[in-house]
């Protein structure tokens, strides 16, 4: 019975949030992701759920392949009590959750893409997407050697999801969380600092980030001008989703990313046991491009929204998991590291530009399609009055999204190898 509430739990809460996200425009501005992540922890940390206890969990980590049978067979012969035995179930659960909303949400925010537009971006912001992506990862390179001796041994892991969520987005940063192996709290803490600073980024982008700019970088040259802001809608829009007329449409698609995780396990049946779940995300990721090319599932409405909705989910479950009390242990050094890649990267992105001569407002919406993902381009875009520079941005964006998992993953190697 816990089982199945605690799963109801997971898959409503987020359709849940999304309607107090609309209903309260407070609410709406902290951000489902956020309010997932807060849902998540309390529910994780209230005590509500019981605890696997010292004597399984040391099992567990000693034994890393062990199964349903084999902590079953501990529970009857009394080596662990029924609420251990229920906890572990809770494990499994969450678990397979993780997995399951990560594998299906790569492919469903994938087949939105649109391969031609990448080929029509003006000249200015292809060199202003490269030189991002150039600067994003010289900057966490060069951070890794500065905190790296004040963090722990897996640092690489770290920042390896940095690349991935600094050119991409958190399904980036969550596909490499299952890739590399990171554990809970590292990945929360990770996550909340990047919500803390990135809210101090924005900020600075939306308010006095274009003026300073100006006096390093030309000005865009308007061709459409008089900004009206209905004309830029939010990339994210559940509006309709569960619509008659979106779900079944829906559901191929579910159907297509289904196929393709089918195909990705077969092909991680032909590398080592360690790096299967490595070849079924970057064969999930191709897959995903190569669906897009594909007429009937790139024009289907929602696909994005619902790769999204599993991300929330995929938050819910991930939070659950983290311990508050284990985050003293973390050392601080994490906060000035992702500091540094968020406006390290900022800085060189705009010093490159001055070099190469590209305008202030689209090294900004460049940098906020990267480092804070595609739903922020329209509201930055709109703080800099500017509609032009809107497709420009969810295109770089979702450039993003599907580069950042392979960039995350070579990075996170390079530096291991070190």
């Amino acid at each position: 019975m816990t089982l199945t509430l605690l799963l109801l739990f997971y898959i409503l809460a987020p359709a849940i949030i999304l309607f107090l996200c609309q209903k309260f425009p407070a609410i709406n501005r902290v951000g489902a992701v956020v309010i997932a992540y807060l849902f998540g922890l309390v529910v994780g940390n209230s005590g509500i759920l019981p605890s696997v206890g010292p004597f399984l969990n040391e099992y567990l980590l000693m034994n890393p392949g062990a199964g349903v049978e084999d902590v079953k067979k501990m529970s009857d012969d009394g080596l662990i009590t029924a609420k251990e035995l229920q906890a572990y179930q809770i494990y499994q659960l969450r678990d397979t959750l993780m997995s399951v909303t990560i594998l299906l949400a790569i492919p469903l925010i994938l087949f939105s893409v649109r391969l031609k537009q990448w080929k029509l971006m003006a000249g200015k912001t292809l060199l202003s997407l490269v030189i991002g992506l150039f600067s994003v990862v010289s900057v966490i390179f060069a951070g890794y050697f500065l905190f790296a001796g004040q963090e722990d041994e897996n640092m690489w892991k770290v920042s390896g999801m940095l690349v991935g969520v600094y050119t991409g987005g958190t399904p980036n940063l969550a596909s490499l969380k299952l890739m590399l192996g990171v554990d809970a709290n590292t990945y929360i803490l990770t996550h909340t600092y990047d919500l803390i600073i990135g809210v101090v980024y924005l900020a600075f982008l939306m308010t006095v980030g274009q003026r300073l700019f100006l006096r390093f970088l030309v000005a865009y040259p308007i061709r459409n001008k008089g900004f009206q802001a209905g004309n830029i809608s939010a990339v994210e829009s559940y509006e309709g989703m569960f619509s008659r007329s979106n779900f079944i449409p829906l559901m191929k698609t579910y159907c297509a990313a289904l196929i393709i995780l089918g195909i990705s396990v077969s092909v991680s049946l032909l590398v080592a046991p360690d790096a299967k779940m490595i070849a079924i995300i970057l064969s999930i990721t191709s897959l995903g491009i190569t669906g897009s090319l594909i007429p009937a599932i790139n024009r289907t409405e929602k696909t994005f929204e619902s790769g999204m909705y599993l991300i929330l989910i995929f938050s819910l479950v991930v939070s659950s998991m983290a311990h508050i009390s284990s985050f003293a242990g973390i050392a601080h050094g994490l906060f000035f590291y992702i500091s540094f890649a968020v406006f390290g990267s900022l800085l060189m992105h705009v010093a490159l530009a001055r070099l190469f001569r590209i305008d202030a407002d689209t090294v900004i919406i460049t940098s906020t399609a990267m480092i804070c993902s595609p739903p922020f381009v329209p509201v930055v875009a709109g703080a800099l009055k500017n509609r032009e520079i809107v497709v420009p941005g969810l295109t770089i964006g979702i450039v993003g999204y599907a580069v950042g998992n392979y960039l995350g993953f070579l990075v996170a190697n390079l530096l291991k190898g070190l």
